[in-house]
């Protein structure tokens, strides 16, 4: 790589690194590109635009930049499950895979405020979508979960698993943002947490159904 292409991939990862933040610490909407040049350092206002065009663009880009290992780390826990696999261990495939990377990012993290902050956006949140459905892992994981569940009615099953996304993106995201405020958490680490969460999100996935 000559050195003209290598500053280039320098500012691509900074603009990454800094939009990450800011959108995980502020919200998408109310971060523009412009600010994100600034943050990133960039003399050209307009270096965001040039990397990476729209800000649906970046925001992609940096999904991207992490689903890849988040990816490879499900695929590994759902190849681990021997047989058809009980419901707990099919929820640990949902959620271990992202307390790990977590806790290979080290600290700082953002990426689960990102997620979070994407999520909440109803023209942002099919990216993530998207990115999902194309990981032959999560297909493998989400037919095992409804092995699980099949005694579940359909709409049952369906507002839990709404219930389940919501719990993993925004307890992970809150623990994620009293470690940068340095505030208490109830668990100690990242995979602790990963198994508080598996068993909460197994319970409720078992709780009883109302008539």
């Amino acid at each position: 790589m000559n050195v003209k292409a290598e500053r280039a991939s320098a500012t691509r990862e900074s603009i990454l690194t800094t939009a990450e933040r800011l959108f995980a610490e502020h919200g998408v909407q109310v971060v523009s590109n412009r600010h994100i040049s600034e943050a990133a350092g960039q003399g050209n206002n307009a270096a965001v635009n040039y990397h990476f065009g729209t800000k649906t663009d970046l925001v992609r880009a940096i999904v991207r930049k992490h689903s890849e290992r988040v990816e490879r780390l499900r695929a590994e826990v759902a190849e681990a499950i021997d047989g058809p696999g009980e419901l707990r261990d099919w929820v640990a495939c949902l959620i271990r895979p992202t307390t790990t990377y977590l806790r290979e990012l080290g600290s700082p993290t953002w990426f689960a405020r990102f997620t979070a902050q994407v999520l909440t956006d109803p023209a942002l949140r099919a990216i993530i979508a998207e990115e999902s459905m194309a990981s032959p892992a999560l297909a493998k994981v989400v037919a095992g979960l409804n092995r699980s569940l099949s005694v579940l009615p359909p709409d049952v099953r369906a507002e839990r698993g709404d219930m389940a996304r919501q719990l993993m993106i925004h307890m992970t995201a809150e623990r994620e943002r009293a470690l940068a405020e340095d505030t208490p958490t109830p668990r100690a680490t990242w995979d602790d947490a990963g198994t508080g969460l598996i068993d909460a999100v197994t319970g409720l996935l078992l709780a009883p159904v109302t008539a």
